[in-house]
């Protein structure tokens, strides 16, 4: 079966945006592995939702051990264009997290997706956040002023949204340093719209390989202690990303036929202990979702794929069992119905 995409016109104008948005993206690592890595492109891997009929995607992976601890450029279209009793039309969206391995270059996330629903109602949901294991005040200042460019007259409600919904009130900080995040963005100008999350993804994609190109060849000097600091902070992300991310835990509550692509913005390893730790700071029921993520993961703390899949089955039995424990997860100044528009 090959993948069928969504017939309304506004899903297939975003399904070409956030496939030439995750081409860009990935050609322009690929060129980095080339010019100071392994010269090694990153490689397609594609999955398809019910055998293509109701969409799927791909997922471009880094291939360059040396650049990357484990990067992932997502493209995913999930649709149900012949089933009107589903609140949802068709969602579209480019997710991609890059980790690299040097401790001193910054990993990004980006969000970037148009969720239509059956009353011919849409919306966006544009983030970008900068994510360094060690803080690089150069880097943040740059980043920062790039959003800010990029973003124009949504700025102020998006660095807002953004400090919010990365805030991890449990260990009492923020994942990264830079937030942005809008939710259910939309204005009466459609085209407008579109323009704007095309231009916001081409832009913060091309800041950050400015920024990383930068630091690969500028900050080559790495010790134990930069790379215990990292292994501390990719213990964070996973914790943030499995404890409190809406869209991942959304993701796999809808189905489990990408499980190891929802899971593509997980680190490589991660410190265990540190992680089984953080159950005594968390609120009821979570303890027991720490707990569980931890004990899945092997004492060298590699996250595997198939490490990948059991946190993923850990993370949908969890929120199964504890539905109320889904209002304890992150959010901007609104809560999409996500799960739900899937459902109904």
């Amino acid at each position: 079966m090959k993948l069928i995409l969504a017939k309304a016109q506004k899903a297939q104008d975003a399904y070409k945006l956030v496939q030439s948005l995750q081409k860009r993206f990935a050609d322009k690592l690929s060129n980095l592995s080339k010019e100071i890595g392994q010269d090694r492109v990153f490689e397609e891997v594609t999955w398809l939702r019910d055998e293509g009929f109701h969409g799927g995607g791909s997922r471009f992976e880094s291939r360059d051990s040396v650049l990357f601890n484990t990067g992932s450029v997502n493209v995913s279209q999930v649709h149900y264009d012949e089933m009107p009793e589903k609140q949802l039309t068709s969602a579209t969206a480019i997710s991609t997290i890059i980790h690299p391995k040097n401790p001193h270059v910054p990993s990004i996330h980006i969000h970037i997706s148009l969720t239509e629903l059956r009353d011919g109602s849409a919306y966006w949901r544009v983030m970008a956040d900068l994510n360094p294991s060690i803080v690089n005040e150069n880097d943040k200042v740059v980043f920062d002023n790039a959003l800010r460019d990029l973003a124009g007259g949504t700025y102020s409600e998006g660095k807002l949204q953004g400090e919010k919904y990365f805030d991890i009130p449990a260990l009492g900080r923020k994942r990264g340093v830079s937030h942005f995040y809008l939710e259910n963005y939309k204005t009466d100008d459609k085209k407008q719209d579109l323009l704007l999350a095309q231009s916001f993804g081409e832009g913060i994609i091309d800041k950050y390989i400015e920024i990383i190109t930068t630091a690969f060849k500028s900050r080559t000097k790495i010790s134990n202690e930069d790379r215990q600091e990292q292994l501390k902070y990719h213990t964070l992300y996973l914790f943030q990303v499995l404890t409190l991310d809406r869209g991942t835990t959304s993701g796999l509550l809808i189905h489990d036929q990408n499980d190891v692509g929802i899971m593509g913005s997980l680190p490589s390893h991660i410190n265990r202990e540190l992680l089984k730790s953080w159950a005594k700071k968390v609120q009821a029921p979570q303890d027991e979702l720490v707990l569980a993520l931890a004990d899945v993961v092997n004492d060298k703390g590699e996250v595997n794929e198939e490490t990948k899949i059991k946190l993923a089955q850990v993370v949908r039995e969890h929120y199964t069992k504890h539905k109320d424990a889904l209002s304890l997860q992150a959010s901007g100044n609104s809560v999409p119905k996500t799960v739900g528009n899937h459902n109904d």
